[in-house]
């Protein structure tokens, strides 16, 4: 995916600051502690906000309006990347010492982490921080702000009946028949940062792993580094199913296309959230400040469930795309939510991360 950029600039405040309990706009959010205005204040002055996200900026631009809504007057530009991206450009545009973003959000928890604990962000306690589960953040510096998926996506029209996995075990069954050859798509694990952490994680939980790759390698899977570009093709049948795919977006399409299905693998489903940090550097750290703290709200967190559709992760944000409804669907001794601490970062070690894209090139990936 080429990286996008939108820049969104709050005009004349709506009705939409009754949710706040009728509080001023660019004022403190109730329950807020008063020194808050020091920030809200810092905000306004630096009437700027830099982001690098993963997250697709249709998904982004309710929120940044709503955001606006609050505080107007600070002009929001978000940099719509991959989530490989977000690192490299970062890295690149940090080691060099110009501009950057001041907010970094992406579904690659490890390489969020990675950077986090590499000494690029900040430490800021959000007045929010209590309102997530203890696994979702680190050291007051990398916040989980999502609970999504890893799905299975297939067909409805061609795919039917006992050819619907429902474990992983039925998905290396499944995809070693014939009909299934060219047919299969995943994520390119050396492009895309979050289909590397999914697939790494699976060799950590699942015991047929070896069988999984040399099954792909069966199939001739063909990786993508979008979850756009899947989606699209499983759609039109070119591919027949598609493997380790970010749920929120595939549920949500679901929803107007008739011709995709959705599983959550019933034997576990691994669960990412999209970790945010703020920049050590950042040139408009209040506005940054503030950025998190809204994302983290339970206002924020119910435009992440309602409009973003990326599925809340405060256990006090009710609806279908909430981490309480995703729970209640798969079972809470089935999800397996992958830590925001570095612990995630286990096969990014060069020596690591070498051996195992080896061993996936000579399976999965051989043609």
């Amino acid at each position: 995916m080429q990286a996008t950029k939108f820049i969104l600039r709050a005009a004349v405040a709506t009705a939409i600051a009754a949710l706040c309990g009728g509080q001023a706009l660019a004022q403190v959010p109730a329950g807020y502690p008063a020194a808050y205005q020091q920030i809200v204040d810092g905000a306004k002055k630096e009437a700027k906000l830099v982001i690098y996200g993963a997250t697709d900026s249709k998904a982004v631009a309710p929120l940044v309006k709503d955001f606006n809504a609050l505080y107007p007057g600070i002009t929001v530009e978000y940099n719509d990347m991959n989530s490989t991206e977000v690192y490299n450009r970062f890295i690149s545009e940090a080691a060099a010492g110009g501009d950057t973003a001041d907010a970094l959000w992406s579904s690659a928890m490890d390489l969020q982490i990675k950077l986090a604990a590499g000494g690029y962000a900040m430490a800021y306690k959000s007045v929010e921080a209590a309102k997530i589960p203890a696994w979702a953040s680190w050291k007051d510096m990398a916040y989980g702000t999502t609970f999504e998926p890893a799905v299975f996506v297939y067909n409805k029209r061609l795919v039917t009946g006992a050819d619907i996995p429902q474990t992983h075990a039925d998905f290396v069954r499944i995809i070693s028949q014939p009909k299934f050859q060219d047919k299969v798509t995943t994520y390119d694990i050396e492009k895309s940062g979050v289909g590397f952490m999914f697939m790494s994680q699976d060799e950590r939980d699942f015991a047929q792993f070896k069988q999984l790759e040399q099954a792909f390698g069966t199939a001739k899977v063909r990786v993508q580094s979008s979850t756009g570009t899947m989606l699209e093709r499983i759609s039109s049948g070119e591919n027949l199913i598609g493997y380790n795919v970010i749920g929120s977006y595939a549920l949500v399409r679901a929803k107007t296309d008739p011709s995709l299905g959705v599983v959550l693998p019933k034997d576990y489903t691994l669960v990412m959230s999209r970790v945010q940090f703020i920049n050590k550097s950042a040139k408009h750290p209040n506005a940054a400040k503030l950025w998190m703290d809204y994302i983290l709200s339970q206002r924020g967190q119910t435009v992440i469930s309602n409009a973003s559709k990326l599925y809340a992760i405060r256990a006090d944000v009710t609806g279908e795309t909430t981490s309480s409804e995703l729970i209640k669907q798969i079972g809470e001794k089935n999800i397996k939510p992958l830590p925001v601490s570095p612990a995630v970062m286990e096969y990014l070690d060069p020596a690591i991360r070498m051996a195992f894209l080896k061993e996936w090139k000579a399976t999965a990936g051989k043609k």
